[in-house]
């Protein structure tokens, strides 16, 4: 155990307590702003799916049940752009975090192979890598890195922690050069949903991977879209050979979907409109969040979709955290991210309304 712990690095949100605490002493409580959790119901329709299925004495199946497989392919097409898609093409994962982080292992990949991910980015890509022994590897254009040894290349569009959004154009060149080199290409989309001053592109869309998907896969998740964090509702969509032997693998290591989220996923698939609802939540957050910060001095970077503000004093993040702790809004430092975030705060609007009105009235 100690073995591969040691290959980890420190577990970051740890080191945000002692500002928590500061913030938590504020008269009027703390604003919670440094992780991304929904904290909205979760609506009412995908409840009701859930409960209906709750008498689930049996196992679920690792690929899902063909009503689940229909409603993965479905929004694929109608959502993404996909065309042809098939129950093969399609694989429920028991939430995001839990696939990005044993990828490489299940993919086969350990020393002497080189997984890449953007020089600002989720940490979990760094822990998958580390956790079956192969080279972690950041970039700034992933085509400036050499292919030799290059297992697996991390997109992530729209980005956390900046909420940049990559152009079509750079997907489809990005897709190119990693199709010429043989590197498998996954794609971190979960915020694809919350564009706010772009519109992201799926690598599954046409324009982008020509109408195949060959060395390419998507990863898709409902904790956002539909406030579904707490179910550990995901998926990944694209390349058949690639799934299919994630599929017998994922069988042996029992990496089953409950049966009632599997449910509840056909239902919150199958409607658009309580996702049209929270986007009209986020926006206004945001709208709110962003004017108080620009206002007080901030700068905001990027930011252009997913649920953070990404926002700078042109100081170190920790100043940064610190000044806002004691006014009890307590937020993410940059360098969590990587070092090149180490001037930046992650500022996540997730918050309930009235906490996000308590963090503009401390900023005013």
């Amino acid at each position: 155990m100690s073995a591969v712990s040691s290959r980890l690095p420190v577990f970051p949100w740890d080191k945000l307590e002692p500002y928590k605490k500061t913030a938590l002493a504020h008269p009027d409580g703390i604003v919670d702003l440094s992780v991304g959790t929904p904290v909205d119901p979760v609506p009412a329709l995908i409840q009701e799916a859930l409960v209906a299925a709750a008498d689930s004495p049996g196992y679920p199946t690792v690929w899902g049940t063909p009503e689940l497989r229909d409603a993965l392919t479905g929004w694929c097409e109608r959502r993404l752009g996909a065309v042809g898609f098939a129950h093969g093409n399609v694989l429920p994962v028991v939430g995001s975090k839990e696939l990005v982080a044993w990828l490489p292992t299940q993919l086969g990949l350990g020393a002497g192979d080189k997984v890449a991910y953007p020089r600002l980015a989720y940490p979990t890509y760094e822990v998958g890598a580390r956790l079956c022994g192969a080279e972690p590897v950041v970039y700034d254009d992933p085509t400036e890195l050499d292919p030799a040894g290059l297992k697996l290349l991390w997109l992530n569009s729209p980005s956390n922690p900046t909420g940049e959004v990559l152009p079509k154009e750079e997907l489809v060149r990005i897709v190119a050069w990693a199709r010429e080199h043989g590197v498998l290409v996954f794609s971190d989309e979960c915020y694809l949903e919350l564009g706010w001053e772009a519109d992201p592109v799926s690598v599954l869309h046409p324009d982008v991977c020509g109408g195949s998907y060959e060395g390419i896969v998507a990863v898709h998740s409902l904790s956002k879209r539909s406030n579904l964090a707490g179910y550990r509702a995901a998926f990944i969509a694209g390349d058949a050979a690639v799934l299919g032997e994630l599929l017998q693998i994922r069988k042996h290591g029992g990496m089953m979907t409950a049966a009632p989220v599997q449910a509840a996923t056909v239902a919150a698939l199958g409607d658009d409109a309580h996702v049209v609802e929270q986007r009209a939540r986020y926006a206004a957050r945001r709208e709110s969040l962003k004017a108080a910060l620009e206002a007080h001095g901030f700068r905001i970077e990027h930011s252009e979709a997913s649920l953070y503000l990404w926002a700078t004093r042109d100081e170190p993040c920790w100043d940064t955290v610190a000044y806002l702790a004691e006014k009890g809004v307590l937020v993410a430092p940059g360098d969590f991210y990587g070092e090149a975030g180490a001037r930046h705060v992650r500022v996540a609007f997730t918050a309930t309304d009235e906490r996000v009105a308590a963090a503009v009235k401390r900023l005013g």
